[in-house]
């Protein structure tokens, strides 16, 4: 019977005596009150009634703030509601230099969230959601570094002003989405102005353009037939020119063609001056004339007296 009392003792002796810590946990050793060591996760043996084992989480956890009263700077009361993310970095001091790290950490965030949000006005806060964060997180984490703790975020779930400011920033907003609307319907009547304006200039402008072409073509057309018929005459004179040379005319003869031509242009009732270009040369072949007929008319008055 004593026998069987010792090795149920020893049984249950060496079942208290092995412990097994988790894979995200770390333990404590105390012997006989006193920290003694800190084990890792698996099998480990510890002495009953000498020793004790406290196991410490070292998961990422999360404590949710109550959502709080504040007063803004510009006196405005609004709730607030956060959450703290924190991870134990040291899990002696985690134990041994606070009571209730949870606890703690809650009240130091109210306490925090009440100076960060008191120090600025309603629209910074409504709008700074990421600074007040960052405030909370960098105050938070110099306090719990002497605990043991990390925090690794915090997070503003929700600020909510009272109902008269909210229907106010309500009809702000809506004016403000009106005025919004109004620029831009009136920007694009704008630039559908501007548009229209820019389309009837490039019209005028080709218009012109197409004017210009067309004076140019025309004038162009003008020119080459001004030439072609300048370049028929003097053609026409060169061979009329090159006639009468060959032909060898007397100037008796040419001034009887010239008058004859000025006889069929003077032909017509419009009354008609004429300046010949060489009156000297045109008068001393009219005289030359005269004076054939002179001699003419004398040859023949000779001959009637013979008669």
């Amino acid at each position: 019977m004593f026998l069987i009392i010792i090795i149920v003792f020893t049984f249950v002796y060496i079942a208290n005596s092995i412990k097994i810590i988790r894979q995200y946990e770390k333990g404590l050793i105390e012997t006989l009150g006193k920290y003694t060591s800190t084990k890792n996760s698996g099998a480990n043996i510890v002495i009953p009634i000498f020793q004790k084992m406290i196991r410490v989480d070292m998961r990422e956890r999360v404590i949710d703030v109550p959502p709080q009263s504040v007063i803004t700077k510009d006196n405005v009361s609004v709730v607030v509601d956060a959450v703290i993310y924190f991870q134990v970095t040291d899990p002696v001091k985690v134990v041994y230099n606070i009571e209730n790290f949870a606890f703690a950490a809650l009240k130091l965030a109210q306490t925090n969230l009440r100076n960060v949000i008191g120090d600025m006005e309603l629209d910074s806060t409504l709008t700074s959601r990421e600074k007040i964060n960052t405030q909370l997180r960098t105050v938070m984490d110099e306090a719990t570094d002497k605990w043991g703790v990390k925090v690794t975020r915090v997070e503003i779930q929700k600020i909510d002003p009272p109902k008269d400011i909210t229907e106010a920033m309500s009809k702000q907003m809506k004016a403000e989405r009106e005025k919004r609307a109004n620029i831009l319907e009136a920007e694009g009547l704008r630039q559908a102005a501007i548009l229209k304006a820019e389309g009837a200039k490039r019209a005028v402008i080709l218009e012109a353009e197409a004017v210009k072409e067309k004076q140019i073509l025309e004038a162009t057309g003008k020119a080459e037939a001004i030439k072609r018929v300048t370049d028929a005459e003097k053609f026409k004179i060169e061979v009329i020119y090159n006639a009468i040379h060959e032909g060898k005319p007397t100037s008796d003869l040419i001034a009887i063609k010239y008058l004859e031509a000025l006889s069929n242009v003077a032909n017509g009732q419009a009354t008609k001056i004429f300046m010949p270009l060489e009156t000297s040369s045109i008068a001393a072949s009219i005289g030359g004339i005269a004076e054939l007929f002179k001699d003419n008319t004398k040859n023949i008055k000779a001959v009637d007296k013979n008669e």
